[in-house]
């Protein structure tokens, strides 16, 4: 009884609408998902419609991208509550933020001799939260590139010709949200961020568990982390970051799962955040 507890929708930089992620989850026999939009929340209704219908548990959830000393770093929260005033609140300045950047990110592009238009940008994006993958996909149209990982270690991605900065949250900001809206907080995928020396710093803030299985990750990143999440007393969570089979980005869904064990740890986790507050 296999769980994913890192999986994007159209409701941000995904291309898999809410229900079809379910869908596609009870086809490959999981148990239960985790819906973790990019710094938004709108697709967990539609999910949890889903996954009545389907027989799937949908974890509500979301990954708040932030910045560390110029690095990305992304904290995942699980069991939130999807309607928490602040939360929201947050969501809302960091997504208005995003449509300046993306902006700014077009007209640098067309400053390289690589035009393409906000207007495709924001209608690959449709109802979700827009992004860089969106420009990516504007891009492979305009015959710029052949694919989003391509767009971004050339042109928009850090340090490239075309890459602007993201309005920034420090990561202990984003914990203290995702606490404050009774989640869970995880770092995610802490082998791409390869600053293990934030992790102790953000556990003091309440950090409560490691990615540890991811598509990325090496083993012996794995080992690595597993001995982290012994050492601080976290939770060992992962899953696929599935973005879509069009979006040709991480892995399918189910791809890297874990047990349902780790669910129960979160629920439990959760339970204990509460009696504390």
């Amino acid at each position: 009884m296999e769980v994913d507890l890192h999986i994007h929708t159209t409701a941000s930089d995904g291309t898999s609408a809410p229900q079809e992620v379910v869908e596609i989850a009870a086809y490959y026999g999981l148990r239960a998902i985790a819906i973790t939009d990019h710094d938004e929340v709108g697709g967990i209704t539609p999910a949890l419609l889903a996954g009545r219908l389907t027989g799937i548990e949908v974890i509500p959830g979301i990954e708040i991208n932030t910045e560390y000393e110029q690095r990305e770093v992304h904290i995942l929260g699980y069991f939130i509550d999807y309607h928490d005033p602040k939360l929201l609140a947050q969501l809302k300045r960091l997504q208005d933020a995003r449509l300046i950047r993306i902006s700014k990110i077009v007209n640098a592009l067309r400053q390289l001799g690589l035009p393409i238009e906000l207007t495709r940008v924001r209608e690959l994006a449709g109802n979700g939260s827009i992004g860089r993958p969106h420009i990516g996909m504007a891009m492979i149209e305009q015959g710029y590139v052949k694919s989003i990982q391509e767009a971004f270690h050339r042109y928009i991605g850090y340090g490239c010709p075309a890459y602007v900065p993201r309005y920034k949250i420090g990561p202990e900001e984003a914990v203290e949200l995702i606490l404050g809206a009774k989640g869970v907080p995880i770092l995610a995928h802490p082998g791409l961020v390869n600053r293990d020396d934030l992790i102790p710093k953000l556990v003091k803030v309440g950090l409560q568990g490691l990615e540890v299985y991811y598509p990325e990750h090496e083993p012996w990143m794995v080992s690595k982390y597993l001995k982290l999440t012994d050492k601080y007393g976290l939770i060992a969570t992962g899953g696929s970051d599935y973005h879509g089979n069009k979006a040709n980005y991480r892995a399918d869904i189910g791809t890297v799962t874990v047990s349902y064990q780790v669910v129960d740890q979160l629920k439990e986790c959760q339970r204990l955040n509460l009696y504390k507050v």
